[in-house]
C-alpha cells in the first residue's frame, strides 16, 4: 500500500463510495460527502472531513462534479460539500479528477489541474458493457415475451451498440443494427447481426434500443405497429427521438441514462478507480509533470 499518496474522494453517488474502497487497497484514501448511514459497513471507516489545507495529493470528484448551487454533488450527504473546501484540501499543483472538466469547475479549482477520467478509453468500453447489461435488464422487466427470437433494433454501433449486439445475440434475439454507412454495415456483419440504413427503417421491431445522439425517429416514420414496440433511449438529451416522436410514444419509451450507477454501482465505481489509478501511475497529471 502506498501511504505516500493521499487521495480525497469527494461526494457523488454510490459509485464514488465503491471507487474509494477499491483505491484504498493501494493508497491512503478519505471519503467525504457521505453520511455513514448511507454506506455499507465495510466502507464506513473511510469517511472523514478534510480539515487540513493541502493535505491531499489528489481529489476524485463525481462524474457530474457540481450541483445546481455550485457545490460538489453529494446526494448521500445531509450537509453541503463546498467546492472551496475540497479545493483547499488538495495541495497547490495537485490534480483533481472528475468526469466532466468544465469551465465552472476550472473557476473553483484555479490552483489545480483538472483531468477527466471519462476520457479513458478503457473506462468508456467497460461502462458501455454495464450500460448494455442494464438496458437489457430494463427490457426484460417490461417485456411480456422472451428475447429469444424477438425482432430487436439497435440504432448505432458504437461502444454501447456493439455491447448490446453481443449480449442480445447471446439471448437468441433477432438483432438488426440501424446504420448510416457501409463501414457500420460491415461492422454489423462482423458482429453477426443484420443491418438496415436509418432512412429505410421498417416498423417490424418489438424492441428498439437507441444509442444515437442524432434524431432518427420522428412522428413521420413511427407507424402504428411501431408505436407498440418498447423503446429504450440510451443517448443523452433528446437523443434519437424528436420531441413529437417522444410525445407520441408516451409510456412506450424509457429514458435510461446513468445505468452503470443505477444497475451496477460496485462495478462502475471500481472502473472509475482503475482509471484514476492508471492516471496516477502514469504520472498523475500534476502541473509541472
Amino acid at each position: 500500500m502506498r501511504h505516500d499518496i493521499k487521495i480525497l474522494i469527494a461526494g457523488g453517488d454510490m459509485r464514488q463510495a465503491h471507487c474509494a474502497a477499491r483505491l484504498a487497497r493501494k493508497y491512503k484514501v478519505t471519503l467525504a460527502g457521505f453520511d455513514s448511514s448511507a454506506l455499507p459497513d465495510d466502507i464506513q471507516h473511510l469517511t472523514g472531513t478534510p480539515d487540513t489545507a493541502g493535505e491531499f495529493d489528489f481529489a476524485v470528484l463525481p462524474v457530474h462534479g457540481l450541483d445546481s448551487g455550485g457545490n460538489i454533488t453529494a446526494p448521500h450527504y445531509s450537509a453541503v460539500l463546498a467546492a472551496e473546501d475540497i479545493a483547499a484540501a488538495v495541495k497547490d499543483g495537485g490534480t483533481v479528477y472528475t468526469g466532466i472538466a468544465d469551465a465552472r469547475l476550472a473557476e473553483l479549482f484555479p490552483r489545480h489541474r483538472l483531468v477527466s477520467y471519462m476520457e479513458r478509453e478503457e473506462l468508456l468500453l467497460k461502462n458501455a458493457v454495464l450500460t448494455a447489461e442494464g438496458a437489457v435488464q430494463l427490457a426484460l422487466g417490461r417485456l411480456d415475451t422472451a428475447l429469444c427470437g424477438l425482432p430487436v433494433l439497435i440504432v448505432g454501433l458504437g461502444r454501447i451498440g456493439t455491447s448490446l449486439a453481443m449480449i442480445l445475440r447471446g439471448f437468441g434475439a433477432d438483432v438488426t443494427a440501424a446504420v448510416r454507412s457501409p463501414q457500420a454495415a460491415a461492422k454489423a456483419e462482423m458482429l453477426g447481426v443484420k443491418s438496415v440504413y436509418t432512412n429505410d427503417l421498417s416498423d417490424s421491431y418489438a424492441l428498439v434500443f437507441n444509442t444515437s445522439p442524432e434524431t432518427v425517429f420522428t412522428r413521420g416514420n413511427l407507424g402504428i405497429p411501431h408505436r407498440n414496440a418498447l423503446f429504450i433511449e440510451l443517448a443523452s438529451g433528446e437523443g434519437g427521438f424528436s420531441r413529437g416522436a417522444a410525445d407520441m410514444l408516451g409510456e412506450h419509451i424509457i429514458r435510461a441514462g446513468g445505468l452503470p450507477a443505477k444497475k451496477a454501482p460496485v462495478t462502475a465505481g471500481e472502473i472509475v478507480a482503475d482509471a484514476v489509478s492508471a492516471l496516477i501511475e502514469e504520472g498523475g497529471g500534476n502541473c509541472g509533470d
